[in-house]
């Protein structure tokens, strides 16, 4: 009895640890709680070139005023885990005004202005001379801590997302448009992460335009295969000590009658 007594201690043990590990993953994982709404205020205009890009925080939503034709440009910085969608809306001018049909683009390079391809969602969209708006996204890979020199994997710093129309009539060059984006990063963790990390965030040639995460740049040293590994660890010295103290009471020489 003192045997089972002992082992189911420990498990009780071993559950409240996994317990706490999963409580305490879910919390660093989800984050700061989002506004009720979903879309904080964000800036209310646009770069025109990747080095007057404005800066945008994920959660925020941007707006900018713009015309048909121009380069529209945002910065915003991802850490090691996250995984950002980027959705725009563009208002497009009264249909009575417009010449036919157009075709808008969202694009999103990494702090090297190299272009990161998009897991999901459609960043090239065409709107009919009667549509009122134009809705695009794009999903992008997991951030990761490190990479080869020669992958093309997202790293942590900034980056850019690029928003204008590829394909419109002449005419319609020009005509007034409102354009809307907003950046929502989720945090993967240790799922994705890697030995190693990144020297110093891909930022762009000047930081204090792109800004930083809330917390700071965390180096990718950190991830929550810590925790696990941890729980692991002595969930095994106290499978251990049970399994010995199991074979110790099993392997004593029983009593004759009468001793």
């Amino acid at each position: 009895m003192r045997t089972v007594r002992t082992l189911t201690a420990l498990a009780l043990a071993g559950a409240g640890l996994f317990a706490g590990a999963g409580a305490a993953v879910a919390a660093v994982a989800a984050g700061p709680s989002p506004s009720p709404s979903g879309k904080a205020a964000g800036p209310t205009e646009a770069g025109t070139t990747f080095r007057t890009a404005t800066a945008l925080q994920p959660g925020q939503q941007g707006t900018a005023d713009a015309s048909t034709g121009d380069y529209l440009y945002w910065v915003l910085p991802l850490d090691a885990g996250a995984r950002a969608t980027v959705d725009a809306t563009v208002k497009l001018p009264p249909s009575a005004s417009r010449h036919g049909a157009s075709t808008w683009r969202l694009d999103v390079y990494d702090g090297l202005r190299r272009r990161q391809a998009c897991m999901y969602g459609m960043q090239t969209r065409a709107a009919a001379k009667e549509a009122g708006s134009v809705e695009l996204s794009c999903t992008l890979r997991t951030v990761r801590a490190g990479a080869d020199t020669w992958a093309n994997d997202p790293l942590p710093g900034s980056y850019y997302v690029r928003l204008t129309v590829l394909d419109v009539a002449p005419e319609d060059l020009g005509l007034p448009v409102r354009a809307q984006v907003q950046a929502r990063s989720k945090e993967i963790g240790g799922a994705v992460a890697v030995d190693g990390a990144l020297a110093a965030p891909l930022t762009a040639p000047k930081p204090a335009v792109a800004g930083e995460p809330e917390g700071g740049w965390s180096g990718g040293w950190w991830s929550d295969r810590w925790i696990w590994t941890a729980a692991g660890g002595l969930l095994a010295a106290l499978a251990g000590i049970g399994g010995y103290r199991l074979t110790r009471g099993t392997g004593r020489p029983s009593r004759a009658p009468g001793a």
